[in-house]
């Protein structure tokens, strides 16, 4: 039977004056990526009226790419590369933030329920200074026994997504009827995970919790997730091949190492030209200061050897 590690999710304040909660389960102590998947966070479904919504000034990053993927609710979003765009649910929002970009993000008036996830891809070595960019993309739905599979990245039951990314990688949202149970094809070469959305899943046989992460090592050719809910529930599937390369995370920036990490800090306090600056925000502040660098050096975080499952398909 396929292992399943099952990486529990934090909550962690998200913003800066008027801060929202969310779930983190990616990165954290037991694994630091899934492929190229460095960063997870779920959040909702929150009532704007009670909790104030999303408003984060504009903030740096470096060598990663972010995937935005609304449930519901809508929010505006603005970067130092000109764009001004809205993410929608069903609509993939990537930007490309590898030498130095910086956005907002702020949940639009009309927005009464905000529910969904913010995703983090680190870039590999040779393209961590690839230049600023921003994708869209509405994928169609497929529509599958008790199950719709909406592909945003790379390439699940038929469906391909055009959206460019610098290491193969999967990422689509799973909706499952009551009861419902869908086993898909998957690359053996990839490891994925399965984030829940709903109150409890099933995965590979393995139930997982709310916010939580199902993580299956490569090897195996299909996976196999269960509603065992009453009600619609909602997966996310990410994944990608071992990524192989340590990297250095801190707050908003994915560095080769430490003294690298200190001067994207240094640069963004100082007004760098490597991050740019954002147009038509309004809010309390006007950007997010940098946190206090820790009394120690930062060390780069790789994954736990892979070990590949035995068998290739789930009983």
């Amino acid at each position: 039977m396929t292992t399943v590690e099952v990486l529990s999710a934090r909550d962690v304040p998200l913003g800066g004056l008027r801060a929202m909660t969310v779930r983190r389960s990616l990165p954290q102590k037991a694994r630091t990526l899934i492929g190229a998947w460095c960063f997870a966070d779920h959040y909702g479904p929150d009532d704007v009226a009670a909790s104030g919504g999303m408003d984060v000034p504009p903030h740096p990053h470096t060598g990663l790419q972010t995937v935005s993927w609304l449930f519901s609710g809508e929010i505006e979003h603005r970067d130092s590369l000109g764009v001004h765009e809205l993410v929608r649910p069903g609509e993939v929002n990537l930007m490309t933030g590898g030498r130095g970009i910086c956005h907002s993000e702020v949940s639009t008036p009309s927005t009464t329920v905000l529910h969904g996830v913010q995703l983090w891809v680190a870039l590999p070595g040779e393209h961590r200074d690839a230049p600023r960019d921003f994708q869209h993309h509405a994928p169609e739905p497929v529509a599958l026994d008790g199950a719709t599979v909406r592909v945003f990245l790379g390439s699940l039951a038929g469906s391909t997504s055009p959206v460019a990314t610098f290491t193969p990688l999967l990422g689509a949202e799973l909706v499952l009827e009551p009861g419902a149970s869908l086993t898909l094809d998957v690359d053996p070469s990839f490891e994925h995970g399965v984030l829940v959305d709903g109150a409890s899943a099933e995965v590979d046989g393995a139930p997982v919790e709310r916010g939580a992460i199902a993580y299956v090592a490569p090897g195996a050719t299909t996976l196999t997730v269960r509603n065992p809910l009453e009600q619609t529930q909602r997966l996310v599937l990410i994944g990608g091949p071992p990524f192989g390369e340590e990297i250095v995370m801190w707050w908003n920036f994915v560095g080769p190492d430490h003294d690298t990490v200190v001067r994207f800090r240094e640069e963004w306090e100082a007004y760098s030209e490597r991050f740019g600056a954002v147009e038509g925000y309004v809010g309390q502040v006007d950007r997010i200061p940098a946190p206090a660098l820790p009394n120690a050096r930062l060390r780069p975080r790789g994954n736990p050897p892979v070990e590949p499952q035995l068998l290739q398909e789930t009983p």
